[in-house]
């Protein structure tokens, strides 16, 4: 049987999966709820969003307010990392009703003393939970309410808005109605804030051919540091097997000297808590750690759920990979590439706790080396709970641990690994290159439920993928490509220096890399400058310096009149730094267009004077109209405008 609650509490929002899974915020950030709360009949109802972190025992609570159609909302602010709870309480409030009943009869000059009287068991309960001034006020009304010859007074409180604000601030909750518990989890800013970059330390030698090593990577720090990335990820840089290694451009022979793949993990110098021993020592890794932490970067380390043949696994837990009848192990294939240096884990063994907790287990040994970001490779190959389990159990010890997942596969595939607790993704973004397929795929991510769960973390390339457009590509296509992504997603990568030296030969036919480094070493003049690299760095100094680049989800598309012009509006969270980015897709010729302004999100009237400020060129112009005319040529193809009102 029902209990007696009349309240009605539905669509409750943000929640994912009935509340089964929970929404993502960092730090600092809103969380913005509403709920369609109904009561039977005309009596006032009142909501209140509840909330806590999961260290508190008491709930706190804010009144919601109606907005339409049975609609009511509120906010909240995650002021620390972890879980929150909220959930929404509603209930008929007797003394407001009281109060709305009364005004509308003296409204109609109906007499209403036994009304007053009404009041005084109300104000009575009231005050009893009220402070000092505001009981002493109550009393004087209580008074008013009992003496007829007070009645033009008395009245004249009862529809008080002083009486109406203590009324509101103390209800007398009966009969509530509770709806269920969601949860929000919080990371830290970086979560949400992030500008990664991407090399294999064993090409970080001056001497061509000579293997590099984690000493070789300090003189590089500070040209990573002066580009503006705070993350800097390394390719696994574990033992590479022997058996079945991979020769250059991915041949199934290796020749003398061949390096292997780093994604082929596992050899008789170890397997994943162990380094190649070429790289350096375990000391020389730690020693990087901290020194590229003073200069503002984080290293990312590559998680990588696979062994090469000869991975000490192999013969330690056999049965952790499945075995056919003539005792050989199938490779890995993803076709229609396939992995003839790796053995896929088998995550159906019958020893699966045993291989879920060596997982674990080799997470927290890196974490305790300083690791607390890691990316990690093909997610989408393992069971999705596992990710759940392993997840959580980092978070629990680790709160600061970020992971972002490379899955670049099915759109579900992707959303279930970011509800499993996946930080970050990488995306679509790579080979979204029109203004329309970027246009409905930013708002895929932002103005639909992905926007509470999925972190975009947007690469223009990877050692996995030369797309197409970039092929020979003209430095103004590198230009394009990284303003797209910087400006689009607060969280972006790139793999350089392959990207920003515009090395892009690919194998004929492919989006692959020709000479592919996770091949072979590379050698490379790591100090050369050009355009790009000093797009690069004032691009992300402006994300630093301007909040509304620091997040993907508060974006307005605007238009232009031309289809290969590009503008948006941004703003961070109480609009004190609001940004116009237009953008000129054509790689080859100039285009202009007229940037038509959302002069009603930006609180001004037409005729008002709207200063836009280049933030690359440092140029300011004064817009005075809704649109305005705009012209961009190849050689700078974008405007990255600060507005000032």
């Amino acid at each position: 049987m029902q209990n007696q609650s009349r309240i009605v509490i539905e669509n409750i929002a943000p929640q994912l999966n009935g509340g089964t899974v929970f929404i993502k915020r960092v730090v600092n950030e809103i969380v913005n709820v509403t709920a369609d709360v109904l009561v039977d009949g005309h009596d006032v109802l009142q909501a209140s969003l509840l909330y806590k972190h999961e260290s508190e025992k008491t709930w706190l609570e804010t009144r919601m307010y109606a907005t339409s159609n049975d609609e009511y909302a509120a906010s909240f602010i995650t002021t620390k990392q972890g879980f929150y709870s909220y959930k929404i309480e509603g209930w008929v409030d007797y003394a407001l009703n009281w109060q709305h009943g009364i005004e509308r009869k003296i409204d109609d000059y109906q007499h209403v003393n036994s009304e007053l009287l009404e009041g005084v068991e109300l104000l009575s309960a009231i005050s009893k939970k009220v402070n000092k001034e505001e009981k002493e006020y109550l009393l004087h009304v209580i008074a008013l309410f009992k003496n007829k010859d007070t009645y033009t007074e008395a009245i004249k409180e009862a529809v008080s808005k002083k009486l109406h604000i203590i009324l509101k601030n103390n209800p007398k909750k009966l009969l509530t109605q509770n709806s269920a518990e969601y949860k929000v989890y919080v990371d830290r800013l970086k979560a949400r804030f992030s500008t990664w970059y991407e090399f294999f330390p064993r090409s970080a030698s001056e001497q061509e051919g000579k293997h590099g090593t984690f000493n070789d990577c300090h003189r590089l720090l500070p040209r990573v540091a002066e580009m503006g990335f705070d993350t800097l990820y390394f390719p696994p840089i574990h033992p590479i097997g022997e058996v079945n290694r991979k020769g250059k451009n991915n041949t199934t022979v290796a020749q003398n000297g061949d390096v292997g793949s780093t994604w082929g993990i596992g050899s008789k110098h170890g397997g994943h808590k162990d380094i190649h021993p070429e790289l350096g020592t375990m000391d020389d890794f730690k020693n990087l750690i901290v020194k590229a932490k003073e200069l503002g970067i984080e290293v990312a380390m590559d998680y990588a759920l696979q062994a090469a043949p000869d991975h000490p696994w192999v013969t330690a837990h056999p049965d952790w990979f499945k075995w056919r009848p003539d005792g050989t192990v199938q490779y890995a294939e993803n076709p229609p590439k396939k992995y003839q240096d790796i053995l896929p884990i088998y995550w159906e063994s019958k020893d699966y706790k045993n291989l879920w907790q060596e997982c674990l287990d080799t997470l927290f040994y890196w974490i305790d080396c300083g690791i607390n970001v890691f990316r990690v490779d093909n997610p989408h190959t393992k069971p999705y709970y596992f990710w759940g389990w392993i997840v959580t159990e980092v978070k629990k010890k680790h709160p600061d641990v970020l992971f972002l997942a490379e899955a670049f596969t099915r759109p579900k595939i992707m959303h279930q690994l970011a509800k499993q607790g996946y930080t970050q993704s990488y995306t679509y973004f790579t080979w979204r290159d029109s203004k329309q397929e970027l246009t409905e795929y930013m708002n895929e991510l932002t103005q639909t439920d992905q926007k509470e769960f999925m972190r975009p973390n947007f690469w223009p390339n990877t050692p996995d993928i030369n797309p197409y457009h970039l092929q020979g590509a003209p430095e103004s296509k590198y230009l394009i490509r990284y303003a797209l992504a910087a400006t689009l997603s607060s969280n972006i990568g790139i793999y350089g220096p392959v990207f920003e030296q515009m090395i892009d030969t690919p194998i004929a036919g492919k989006e692959e890399y020709y000479m592919s480094e996770k091949f072979q070493l590379c050698k490379y003049d790591w100090f050369k400058e050009n355009k790009v690299t000093a797009i690069i760095t004032r691009i992300n100094n402006i994300r630093k310096e301007n909040e509304s680049y620091q997040q993907t989800n508060n974006i307005q598309f605007l238009e232009t009149g031309n289809d290969q012009i590009i503008a948006f509006y941004k703003w961070n969270q109480d609009r004190t730094n609001e940004t116009l980015t237009v953008i000129n897709l054509d790689a080859y010729n100039s285009q202009s267009g007229s940037v038509k302004l959302p002069l009603y999100d930006l609180g001004v009237n037409y005729g008002h004077k709207i200063e836009v400020v280049d933030l690359v060129t440092r140029n300011s112009y004064n817009w005075y109209n809704e649109s305005n005319y705009v012209q961009l040529h190849a050689t700078l193809p974008f405007h990255i405008f600060k507005i000032n009102k």
